[in-house]
């Protein structure tokens, strides 16, 4: 294993949950104030994932007073307090880029139902 991967492998953050494309997920970010930090919770579905290891990103969208607003959050930034699965969803493709031209009900997507095992 190369020097690169050594460092890069001890700042890995694996405390997160399953997080995969169409979750609606709160992604809780510490943002910094002045002198003190507080914690802003960012929710939306998740409609990509990019890359790999230490420069892993999620993009989580929302719609804000009827504007689509995205945000890139890297998975192992010391700037995500955590990140919670509010619920699965149920897609067929990896990115979910179609949902940027929808609006209201059109952009909805169907719920993952987990069925329990035996």
């Amino acid at each position: 294993m190369n020097l690169v991967q050594a460092i890069e492998s001890e700042q890995l953050k694996n405390a997160y949950p399953e997080v995969k494309i169409g979750d609606f997920v709160k992604v809780h970010l510490k943002i910094k104030e002045g002198n003190r930090e507080r914690i802003q919770v960012f929710e939306g579905t998740v409609i990509a994932r990019k890359g790999g290891g230490l420069s892993e990103t999620l993009t989580v969208r929302r719609v804000s007073y009827g504007v689509g607003v995205e945000r890139i959050v890297p998975i192992h930034s010391p700037k995500i307090d955590k990140i919670e699965v509010v619920r699965k969803g149920r897609v067929r493709r990896a990115k979910l880029y179609y949902l940027r031209d929808r609006v209201g009900k059109a952009a909805k997507i169907r719920e993952k139902l987990i069925s329990k095992a035996k």
